[in-house]
């Protein structure tokens, strides 16, 4: 089985939110078999920083779909989105 890379677009609840402290949220709510593989950040609008994830999942029914849910679940996250998604090839 494969591996899948996806880009998540993680908006905060608030601007005053500190970005740190959520990013580390986010690793710890990753169901298993998940992996975070570097954060950007993206200024929206007025302050607000959305977080962007790479996250590696195993290619298996579901895909994203685990993480989405617990990256929704986390305090101060406002909405969830995949914004990119792609496999990983190993030669």
């Amino acid at each position: 089985m494969g591996k899948v890379a996806a880009k998540i677009k993680v908006m905060p609840d608030s601007p005053d939110i500190d970005l740190d402290e959520l990013q580390e949220r986010l690793e710890q709510s990753l169901p298993e078999g998940a992996k975070i593989n570097g954060f950007e950040r993206d200024d929206v609008a007025f302050g607000l920083v959305a977080l962007l994830p790479t996250v590696i999942v195993p290619d298996d029914a579901g895909g994203t779909e685990a993480v989405e849910e617990s990256f929704g679940d986390v305090t101060g996250v406002e909405s969830v989105a995949v914004e990119n998604v792609g496999r990983i090839w190993y030669n």
